[in-house]
């Protein structure tokens, strides 16, 4: 039966679903006609509301283009490549390369969501090295299911936010410290199921598979190579090539960089936010490459992944500004509300939360948005507070496994397309409502 479902959902997806950038055009047009419909909206309104959203994630786009060269430059030096090559090392079939790779990023997600998704897909190509007779589509899907974990995590925005003094909910909820959130029964329920079964999954739909689709040797000898750059005779040098081969040059501006790493943890404690997870990356490929030159070379070709995630995230910031603006996110979060019952209201707050991410695939963006809909609904109602608002967190997390907006800086460390996974990870999307909606019920 699963090999039927697995095949069938993956003819699905290759057949219908297009590629990410039109994926997210297809997205502007059906946010575009929902609002003339449901809000009111008049066609300049929401022309409006497109045109003033479309830049407010320029800053978010460049710290996950960043994620992707940043990782990439890491990944390209002779030490990192020597770590996932004797992680990879731990699997000799690809059922085990499956069971490694998923409980690695699953891991590593739950720690911080941006090198999760590094370190995933980083992981699986040195297993696809490894085991050149493995799925490569299964395998980099096995690398974003665990992105699924990363709202119940360490860098999960919601807990995080409510925990943090001044939030824009304080004066209704307080500070809800992650031990209500985070390390609550509820999430903890959730984060072991999945843990435990995301592995088992991925390993059965490896075993179902309808044919196999082994890594293309021309993406695997890409993205192995050590770039080095011309030998050159020292003595042959200029001035300048002399400054662009120079180890010091490197060592004192990479020393710099990891000063500043370990006074950022002096004194912010465990914070691994995004911006510090890029810096680590950066400052510690200027050292492991040596010298600017070997660096610049790697930087050369770490830039050539990051295209899909700098021209498709202006059109998810323009969807979003439509569907916060006109009310459409507000219409379908009261939607849910207006059904629900002490008992409801989280497992109707995570579908609600689920569809939301759709259009607005960003956590923090997200809870903004759904925040004052859901926490005033229930205090009424008489629902913990944390609980909601976890249930928030992980609907957010749910729908990212067909939503494309977060498998891009995957994907392109890959070499892979949107369609290329995602007839897997509708059978993760589906799988997993299970012990997500149960834990929602029974704490």
């Amino acid at each position: 039966m699963l090999k039927s479902i697995t095949a069938a959902s993956d003819r699905l997806v290759q057949r219908y679903l297009p590629d990410a950038f039109l994926f997210a055009i297809i997205l502007t047009i059906i946010v575009f006609v929902l609002g003339l419909v449901f809000t009111g909206s008049s066609p300049v309104d929401m022309v409006e509301y497109w045109g003033h959203g479309f830049w407010d994630l320029l800053a978010f786009a460049m710290q996950m283009s960043l994620i992707v060269i940043t990782g990439y430059i890491l990944a390209n030096t002779p030490f990192v490549k020597g770590i996932l090559s004797k992680i990879s090392n731990m699997a000799n079939s690809p059922g085990q390369g499956i069971v490694l790779v998923t409980v690695v990023a699953s891991i590593a997600c739950l720690i911080n969501y941006g090198f999760g998704l590094v370190v995933g897909a980083l992981l699986a190509i040195h297993v696809a090295k490894r085991i050149p007779s493995i799925d490569y589509r299964i395998l980099i899907a096995a690398a974003y299911s665990g992105f699924l974990l990363w709202h119940g995590g360490f860098s999960g925005s919601v807990p995080l936010t409510i925990a943090t003094e001044g939030h824009f909910l304080e004066d209704l909820v307080g500070v809800i410290p992650i031990t209500e959130t985070l390390f609550s029964e509820l999430n903890l329920f959730i984060v072991f199921i999945l843990l435990i079964t995301l592995p088992i999954l991925n390993w059965f739909l490896l075993k179902a598979r309808d044919g196999n689709s082994s890594i293309d040797p021309e993406l695997l000898k890409t993205h192995t190579q050590t770039v080095e750059g011309k030998k050159l005779d020292k003595k042959d040098l200029t001035p300048a090539e002399r400054l662009e081969h120079s180890q010091v040059i490197s060592m004192i501006i990479g020393i710099l960089g990891l000063a500043f790493i370990i006074y950022h943890f002096a004194t912010s404690g465990f914070d691994l936010n995004i911006n510090i997870v890029n810096f680590i990356f950066l400052f510690l490929g200027i050292l492991l490459h040596k010298t600017p030159r070997k660096f610049l070379n790697s930087v050369s070709d770490a830039v050539k992944n990051a295209g899909g995630i700098i021209i498709q995230f202006p059109f998810y910031a323009g969807i979003m500004g439509m569907m916060v603006a006109s009310g459409l996110s507000e219409q379908m979060s009261t939607m849910f509300v207006n059904i629900s019952n002490e008992v409801t209201l989280p497992l109707f707050a995570f579908i609600s939360a689920g569809i939301v991410n759709f259009f607005v695939p960003s956590g923090g963006g997200q809870w903004a948005v759904q925040a004052p809909i859901m926490i005033p609904a229930a205090l009424e109602i008489g629902v913990d507070t944390a609980k909601t608002a976890m249930a928030v967190a992980w609907g957010d997390a749910w729908t990212n496994m067909i939503q494309p907006f977060w498998a891009l800086p995957l994907l392109a460390i890959a070499g892979l397309k949107v369609k290329d996974i995602m007839g897997f990870c509708l059978i993760i999307l589906i799988w997993s409502f299970i012990p997500i909606a149960i834990g929602l019920l029974l704490f």
